[in-house]
């Protein structure tokens, strides 16, 4: 007679535990898409101190009602902008990956059975089993190199994550200064006009009242258009810097600006400079970055190294077979390393490796070229401002005496136009060198690096 003797206990206990299990797997929820506007104001958004990644924005106090200032605008753009929040994504993506790297793989449950028939019974045959659980040994040995790659993979992507933080302030403080120069430059450009509005009308009435030729009056007749053609430019790119600095800051097209109090100065000297160079390595979050990512690639090739031994799992067996006879044992699978052993992979990770390694030299030495070639510049700079300072103060107070000398008609239009026009390019070249002047500082500032920075940074969604 046939035997309905089966494993059900074991069976019905595997079974209540892989239940169990899938009662505590994670669910999906949907995440549908936004619709791609930003903020409307910057009153809206709330920007916590202690989320800041340096100390002179974490200590400062986010209240945009008055206007922002060139911190608050730092400030903005770390908590808001667009690229950083996808940076945060990718931080957390690296993180999840580094989780993963430390969970044990899971166990193998086997269970098969084969069941007789034809026999009518006669023969005594009964019903046969097998039941198995098998554990990936390899991957265990494996997994302290997994974990180390993939937590200095986490720890390169926050250190790029910083870096990137670090360069949004800089822009930020520096299309701050650049919106407010060409504000500045467009009211300029503007009481230009109106002031070259009377010598204009007086040009063209006596053009056409004949007392004035075309050829004699093309210069009176340029002097508005000129006025006019840089203000137009000025204009076309004030739009297109406050469009940046709206994109930069997450707010919409239509966002206003108001913008309030002094740019940033920055005034980095040769002492930081010199400080700077000596332990460049440990100040910059890019070179620290890149340190990280050589640790996850050594911790890498020694996982590849590892993994060119034999593969082992091992696994325990319960069984019975058609006559009755029960049987436990193990198993153990090794794979024979004889064609294989993970040669092409370690190549592969040695070749990586000195890749990176290449890379960082390459970086810290055009670092060090980039420092030196930015405090030249800003020396340079500094005395190329103060000397157009002078000029255009000049220039400022004959343009001054000459528009009273021409309005009680001491001197004729030409002369007068003349000097306005050298006054007006003289500002216009003061504007500019403040520009390059502040961006270079900020550049140079930028690359000095901090060793105040915060690692451990408070999420921000």
């Amino acid at each position: 007679m046939i035997s309905d003797v089966r494993p059900r206990p074991f069976l019905r206990a595997a079974l209540l535990a892989t239940a169990a299990l899938l009662c505590s797997c994670a669910t999906y929820h949907p995440l549908p898409l936004g619709n791609g506007e930003g903020a409307a104001s910057a009153t809206q958004l709330s920007v916590p101190a202690n989320t800041m990644p340096v100390p002179e924005l974490a200590t400062h106090r986010f209240d945009p009602a008055d206007g922002l200032d060139v911190t608050e605008v730092a400030m903005l753009a770390v908590a808001n902008n667009p690229d950083l929040r996808t940076q945060r994504d990718g931080l957390g993506i690296a993180r999840a990956q580094a989780f993963a790297a430390g969970l044990l793989p899971d166990p193998q449950l086997s269970f098969g059975e084969d069941l007789p028939h034809g026999d009518g019974g006669e023969s005594g045959v009964t019903r046969a089993y097998s039941l198995g659980i098998a554990e990936d040994v390899s991957s265990i040995l494996l997994r302290s190199s997994r974990k180390h790659a993939a937590n200095a993979q986490a720890e390169q992507v926050n250190l790029d994550l910083l870096w990137a933080e670090w360069q949004t302030i800089a822009q930020a403080r520096l299309l701050f200064e650049q919106v407010q120069n060409l504000r500045t430059q467009q009211a300029e450009l503007d009481a230009e006009q109106q002031a070259l509005a009377p010598v204009d009308q007086a040009v063209q009435a006596a053009v056409r009242a004949g007392n004035l030729s075309y050829d004699g009056a093309s210069a009176g007749l340029n002097a508005m258009a000129d006025a006019r053609k840089q203000a137009s430019d000025n204009a076309v790119a004030l739009h297109q810097a406050e469009s940046d600095l709206r994109q930069l800051l997450g707010l919409a097209p239509n966002a206003p600006l108001d913008l309030v109090g002094q740019p940033y100065r920055a005034d980095p000297d040769d002492a930081q400079l010199q400080e700077a160079l000596i332990d460049l390595p440990k100040r910059r979050p890019d070179l620290l970055a890149l340190q990280a990512g050589y640790r996850a690639q050594e911790a890498t090739l020694r996982g590849a190294i590892l993994a060119q031994f034999p593969a082992i799992s091992v696994g325990l067996n319960n069984a019975r077979d058609n006559t009755g006879i029960k049987s436990n044992g193990f198993s153990i699978n090794l794979s024979l390393p004889l064609f294989d052993r993970n040669r092409g992979n370690i190549a592969i990770e040695k070749a990586t490796r000195q890749q990176l390694k290449d890379d960082y030299d390459a970086r810290l030495l055009a670092t060090r070229g980039d420092m030196h070639r930015l405090a030249a510049d800003l020396r340079t700079l500094d005395a190329q401002q103060q000397a157009q300072a002078v000029h255009a103060k000049q220039l400022d107070a004959a343009r001054d005496a000459a528009q009273q000398a021409w309005q009680k008609g001491l001197i004729d239009w030409p002369t007068y136009l003349s000097i306005r026009a050298n006054a007006l390019a003289a500002d216009t070249d003061l504007i500019a060198l403040r520009q390059s002047r502040s961006a270079t500082a900020i550049a140079l500032e930028a690359l000095l690096g901090r060793t105040d920075f915060v690692m451990q940074r408070t999420p921000r969604q």
